[in-house]
């Protein structure tokens, strides 16, 4: 790097030193600048955490937790002149940990860095405002998709290189950050530069790997599933032309189900089709102790009063496979239309829409209400 003297139309180079010898820390200095200035990163990040240690079982601790625009949680690791031989591994460990964390556990990191930060904003405000969402239930969308890495040092190991490259080509959203101090004089320079994906090739990669998933896609499609995507295609179609936005961010699916999530992680709507019946299904994947179905099932009359079809409750304790879940349905018998995959589902695609705006209107306001309530 050079300073430009204008008035002797000359360049002085600026020599670039180490951060131990000019003093700079790695938790005092390096995490404070990025934890104030994240976007020196080359985009927006909310920084959520410092130090954050909430993981069960041990007592490591990452160095900075971030959501990115997108809602996914950004873990950022930062090493001074050198990044270490075990940075990855212990960043995979990080974003493992993390990949767990749900709406509400992210809510309250959040809350608890601003406390510790001496500030009174309200976590879920500032996220929200963040994200650029208004209604709250789109909240429960963060941590939905995948979790990121971000490396900051000075220095990278050949290894450390080497592995990162590798895990960027099995899809890992992963960058490495050079951070280089200058001096001159009594004043000191920091260049921030991404050195992987280098920035210029990084969208090129990005169309590259879809395009070599869609292949792989075509190539593992099967017909039963190809037939699967025609009909949900059709339906969610359908389901939009007459005005819900629910499956507007649901990937057309190739397999007998088409769900999304409502509220909490462990919570979501199943529309499926499955031989011999079509369903409409409230289905709680993480509920071991039952604390949802049981929530609900304590207004088991009033939910089917309100309903003009047979409601199914299943707790699903006896079920080995999905003894952590539990689901309540509402079904309807296949026999009663022509073939899934005649094209004609007019019918089917009629009661999916009338079942779910029924069952839906009259159990998610008491849903809610008990959820707050636990």
């Amino acid at each position: 790097m050079y300073i430009i003297d204008r008035e002797k139309n000359r360049i002085k180079k600026i020599n670039e030193v180490m951060f131990g010898d000019i003093g700079i820390k790695e938790r005092e200095h390096l995490q404070e600048w990025i934890a104030n200035e994240p976007d020196c990163l080359g985009e927006d990040l909310l920084i959520i955490q410092k130090e954050f240690d909430g993981f069960d079982d041990t007592r490591e601790r990452l160095d900075l937790l971030a959501l990115d625009k997108d809602g996914n949680l950004v873990i950022i690791e930062n090493k001074l002149d050198d990044s270490g031989k075990d940075v990855v591994w212990q960043a995979l460990k990080y974003t493992s940990y993390c990949s767990t964390l749900t709406t509400d556990q992210i809510l309250k990191i959040f809350q608890d860095y601003l406390v510790s930060e001496g500030r009174n904003d309200n976590a879920e405000d500032l996220i929200m405002e963040f994200l650029g969402i208004n209604d709250r239930e789109d909240l429960y969308l963060i941590n939905r998709n995948d979790q990121r890495i971000i490396f900051v040092a000075n220095n990278y190991r050949k290894e450390v290189t080497s592995t990162v490259t590798w895990l960027l080509k099995h899809d890992l959203q992963i960058q490495c950050f050079r951070i280089s101090p200058s001096k001159m004089d009594e004043d000191l320079f920091l260049n921030i530069e991404q050195i992987i994906p280098q920035p210029d090739t990084e969208e090129l990669m990005i169309r590259i790997k879809e395009k070599e998933k869609e292949g792989q896609r075509n190539r593992n499609t099967t017909e039963a599933q190809r037939r699967n995507v025609n009909f949900w295609t059709h339906f969610k179609k359908q389901f939009e032309d007459t005005g819900h936005n629910h499956l507007s961010k649901v990937s057309i699916p190739n397999r007998q189900y088409m769900s999304f999530g409502k509220g909490p992680a462990q919570f979501v709507f199943v529309f499926g089709t499955n031989p011999g019946f079509y369903r409409v299904e409230m289905y709680f994947p993480d509920d071991a102790d039952k604390k949802h179905f049981d929530s609900l099932f304590k207004h088991k009359d009033e939910i089917e009063r309100s309903l003009s079809q047979s409601v199914i409750w299943e707790r699903l304790d006896n079920k080995e496979k999905y003894k952590k879940a539990s689901r309540i349905k509402i079904e309807h018998s296949a026999e009663d239309w022509d073939d899934l995959y005649s094209g004609n589902w007019s019918e089917q695609f009629s009661w999916y829409i009338e079942t779910f705006d029924n069952f839906y209107e009259t159990i998610f306001p008491i849903w809610e209400k008990v959820r707050l309530d636990h």
